[in-house]
């Protein structure tokens, strides 16, 4: 409530005349400098609406006396570092993925190139180191599921995998063994026990043997007669330990009895031509290129 203004007895200031329970305030107004600073940055902030953009209205906005923006920066920018790209572009359009890695200017700007759009646009499913993982393959090892020379990778980021919006898209899909009753659960169990056969991991010899028949009628056809894979197809090595969706017993009997589609999206559709190259040579650049 409101009382008097007076002296405080103990520290000798002015009250402000308020009381709360008993208790009275004491007028400590704020020290000057920072009511300097205040006043300055109120009228910095009338100047710097006269200088830049900075008033909205229905339409727009106030253009500012300087009318700069940092848009506008950003857009020069951009557009001075496309001009200075613009011959490197240029050449790796006209240029045969072999002779851009001959070229040591062309190869450097490409692989730079090939790294942003890489992180960009790859690195969610494949990692940003490229190690992949279950259902992503990894593009650092020598392990290609459609082929890793050059000319091969680019056209898998030109159409994709089984991409249904390409019409050249790499396309070969694995039956569902299980679910279109292709075989019997103990077909499947007999087929999958001679996969692990080859990479010494058999339980059962017997299973194995019969097994051995289905594949040879099943799956030789793709996967090789030996289980080596075919890259012309994407039909997976089954020799070595690199599985894309797991190798395990259990893992390799899922595959089969309701196999896999994985989908890669076709970059033709999103990717210029000059990026698809950077990016086909980056990824070439990794370790596992052939």
């Amino acid at each position: 409530m409101p009382t008097k203004i007076e002296k405080d007895a103990y520290t000798g200031i002015d009250t402000t005349g308020h009381e709360w329970d008993g208790i009275t305030e004491l007028n400590r107004p704020l020290p000057r400098w920072w009511l300097y600073v205040l006043y300055a940055t109120i009228i910095w902030s009338f100047g710097y609406y006269v200088a830049y953009p900075s008033i909205p209205g229905i339409t727009g906005h106030t253009p500012g006396v300087l009318g700069w923006t940092m848009r506008e920066q950003i857009r020069d920018d951009l557009a001075a570092a496309r001009a200075d790209q613009a011959q490197f572009r240029s050449a790796i359009e006209e240029r045969s993925l072999a002779e851009i890695r001959q070229d040591p200017d062309l190869l450097n700007f490409a692989l730079a190139g090939g790294r942003a759009a890489f992180a960009d646009n790859c690195a969610p499913c494949h990692g940003t180191a490229a190690l992949g993982g279950k259902g992503y393959p990894s593009l650092a090892d020598d392990d290609w599921l459609w082929g890793g020379t050059l000319e091969s990778i680019h056209i898998t980021l030109l159409h994709g995998i089984r991409y249904a919006q390409n019409e050249e898209t790499r396309q070969n899909e694995m039956p569902r063994f299980g679910v279109d009753e292709l075989l019997t659960s103990d077909q499947i169990d007999d087929v999958v026990e001679h996969v692990l056969s080859y990479t010494g991991r058999s339980e059962d010899a017997a299973a194995a043997a019969r097994g051995a028949e289905i594949y040879t009628e099943q799956c030789a056809s793709c996967h090789g007669e030996q289980g080596e894979g075919n890259m012309e197809l994407g039909a997976p090595s089954l020799r070595d330990e690199v599985w894309l969706y797991g190798g395990e017993r259990a893992e390799i009997t899922e595959s089969v009895a309701y196999s896999r589609a994985g989908v890669m999206p076709a970059w033709s559709h999103r990717l210029d031509a000059s990026t698809i190259k950077m990016l086909t040579v980056y990824v070439h650049s990794l370790g596992g290129g052939q």
